[in-house]
Parts: C-alpha cells; sequence; structure tokens
C-alpha cells in the first residue's frame, strides 16, 4: 500500500522489521497490553506520530526551524473543545472544531511565513518563539472560551464513550466498548494522515522543498520561488499538527495548556525528530515509539535497578527513579553520538552499504 501511495519504501530490512512490529504492537494493543496506561501510550504514539511527521516536513524537508508547531497543535485541540462545549456533543460539532482549527492554523501559519521567511532562519526561530509565547499568554487569558489554565474538559460523540458497548461479546477478554472504538478512531485517522503526508513529500513538490533545503539559492535560481515554496510547506506543515491537536483532545476529552501548548512538547518534538532522523518521515514512528517508551516506562526499569543495587547506596541513589530525566538526557545524547543522521538514517546507511558490499563480491 505504501509503494502504491508513495513509491518511498524504508529501504531497510531491519526497518522494515521495526515498522511492522510497531503497527502491529498498535493494532493488537488493546488486547495483547492491557490496561489504561499502556492504551493511552499507544495513543499517545499515534497521534505524536503524525506531529512528528508534520514538523519533519517544515524541519527535515524544508529546513525551517519552528518554535510555534506546538500552537497548531493547540489550536487544533481548542477548536474541538470548545465547538463540544458550545454545541452538541455530536459529529457536527467535531467536524466544526476540526475544520475551523484547521482554517485558524492556515490562515495564521501564511501570515507567518508570508512576512517572516523572508529573513534569516535564527530570526525566523526567534519570531516563530515569541508568536507561540503570545498565542499561550492570550490564550490563558480568554478563560470564558479556553478555560483558561484549567483548561476545557467537554463530552465527545456517543460512540466514543466508555458506556457505549456492542453488547456482550467480548474479544480476547476485551469488551467492545466505546474506548475500543476512539483507540480504533484515532489509529486509523493518524495512519491516513501519515500516509498522505508521506505521499506529499515523495511528490514533485516534495522534491522542490528538498532541493530548497539542500541550497535555497541554486534552487531560486533555476526558477523556483523559495518563499512560495517555503510558505506553503508552512500552511500544510500546521494543517497536520492541527489535527493531530484535534486527535489527542478526542482521545482525552480534554484540552488544556500543558497538553497541547506546552513548550516541553516542543522540545519533545526537537528531540524525536532527531532521534529518529530529520527528513525521512519514517523516522518519526522509530522515534516517538523510543522516546515516549523511555519517557512512559524509564522510572519503573529504574526503579527496579535502583532496588536491585540496594546494597551499593550510590548507585542505587543514582539509579532511583526522581533522576529518570537526568538517564532520559543521557540516552539521547548516546543516541545522537552512534546515530548522527537518526535512526532511519543510519538503519538506511548500513543497508545501503551492505547492498554495495554484496554487488562488490
Amino acid at each position: 500500500m505504501i509503494r502504491m501511495l508513495s513509491g518511498d519504501l524504508p529501504r531497510s530490512r531491519v526497518l522494515t522489521v521495526l515498522l511492522a512490529i510497531i503497527l502491529l504492537a498498535l493494532l493488537c494493543a488493546p488486547f495483547v497490553f492491557p490496561g489504561a496506561r499502556a492504551l493511552n501510550m499507544a495513543a499517545k504514539i499515534c497521534i505524536f506520530v503524525v506531529l512528528v511527521a508534520s514538523y519533519d516536513l517544515l524541519l527535515g524537508y524544508t529546513g525551517v526551524v519552528s518554535f510555534a508547531h506546538t500552537m497548531f497543535f493547540g489550536i487544533g485541540g481548542y477548536g474541538v473543545a470548545i465547538a463540544m462545549s458550545n454545541m452538541a456533543p455530536g459529529w457536527g460539532a467535531l467536524a466544526v472544531g476540526a475544520l475551523g482549527a484547521v482554517v485558524v492554523s492556515a490562515v495564521l501559519a501564511f501570515v507567518i511565513g508570508l512576512f517572516s521567511l523572508r529573513v534569516r532562519a535564527i530570526f525566523f526561530a526567534m519570531i516563530t518563539l515569541a508568536v507561540a509565547t503570545a498565542f499561550a499568554t492570550l490564550v490563558s487569558q480568554l478563560s470564558d472560551w479556553t478555560g483558561g489554565e484549567d483548561g476545557l474538559t467537554f463530552k465527545v460523540p456517543d460512540v466514543f464513550t466508555p458506556g457505549f458497548s456492542l453488547g456482550d461479546t467480548e474479544w480476547f477478554g476485551v469488551p467492545l466498548n466505546g474506548k475500543l472504538l476512539s483507540y480504533y478512531f484515532v489509529l486509523v485517522c493518524a495512519a491516513v494522515l501519515f500516509l498522505m503526508l508521506l505521499r506529499l513529500v515523495n511528490s514533485p513538490f516534495g522534491r522542490v522543498l528538498q532541493a530548497i533545503r539542500e541550497n535555497d539559492f541554486r534552487a531560486e535560481a533555476i526558477g523556483y520561488r523559495t518563499v512560495v515554496y517555503r510558505t506553503v510547506s508552512t500552511v500544510l506543515s500546521a494543517v497536520f499538527a492541527a489535527l493531530a491537536g484535534v486527535l489527542m483532545a478526542l482521545w482525552l476529552r480534554y484540552n488544556g495548556p500543558d497538553t497541547s501548548l506546552s513548550f516541553e512538547i516542543m522540545v519533545d518534538i526537537l528531540l524525536i525528530v532527531v532521534i529518529g532522523g530529520m527528513g525521512t518521515l519514517y523516522g518519526a514512528i522509530i522515534g516517538t515509539t523510543l522516546f515516549l517508551l523511555a519517557q512512559t516506562y524509564l522510572q519503573d526499569v529504574m526503579k527496579l535497578a535502583s532496588d536491585a543495587t540496594a546494597a551499593v547506596p550510590l548507585l542505587s541513589n543514582l539509579l532511583h527513579p526522581d533522576r529518570w530525566l537526568l538517564w532520559l538526557g543521557l540516552l539521547f545524547i548516546l543516541s545522537v553520538y552512534y546515530f548522527p543522521q537518526g535512526v532511519v538514517g543510519r538503519l538506511r546507511g548500513h543497508s545501503s552499504s551492505h547492498d554495495t558490499h554484496e554487488i562488490a563480491s
């Protein structure tokens, strides 16, 4: 299916196996990994794959550094939250909220791109940071609409509520309720959005973006209006980020500053793109999975290690779960050192070298 839609295959046997394992795990997550924590992490992986891939379109394929990506993510979440809070919580409200968020994100991204992409990269990054900060402040002040710092909790369509049931039938001991349907709705939407992005970056438009990333002066010299392409890339990236925000809000049935506008999320996106591999898109899947697994379960692993080394006070203290951010940072440094092109870039490079060696032999 991926080949028919984009022609961009993983180009690495190991990468293909990893992607297949992740896809299979996400498909079977409700039945294989019971518990709300595991299911919530699986849903978050689906959503963040879209969010990170949309940022990779901007950074990895166009070479544009932006710190406003979580702003569009938040707009998507608030679009749904506000619509669901002020309208009947049905499909109509969901459509209105999603469409409104997409339009607002596209217009705002267009204005930012049109007036800012002519400046140098560092200045554009600072402008986007300023806009994102101003937007977060505005959201906290418009508490009548956004709920302020507390955010908005809202109802979702009945089919996605935990009380909804398809009968007394269970699959592998798991009831067929609204939570299960909500998860698979998020999974299917995320898969469709990712395939759309994959098709986009492998289209003639995507090739021009890569040419601009490599040498914008040369691209301009052969007739491509780089400002136009960068602006369109910014708008498309914002739209996909907003749709990821829609999925996040729908899954949580809540949206607030901490879940969608936090600068920590922006840092996480940057880390995931670097870990997975910039300009690969598949890196969004690998990087998101590795990062969220570490973020979710590293503390548990460290607690086990700390208890096991209780006889060695210094080592046990270093492995205390409260120091998980330190070890997460060290893991990131090691991943950058050993995988400077990201995990996907390293796997593809290793595969190419292996194929070249076989041909030479």
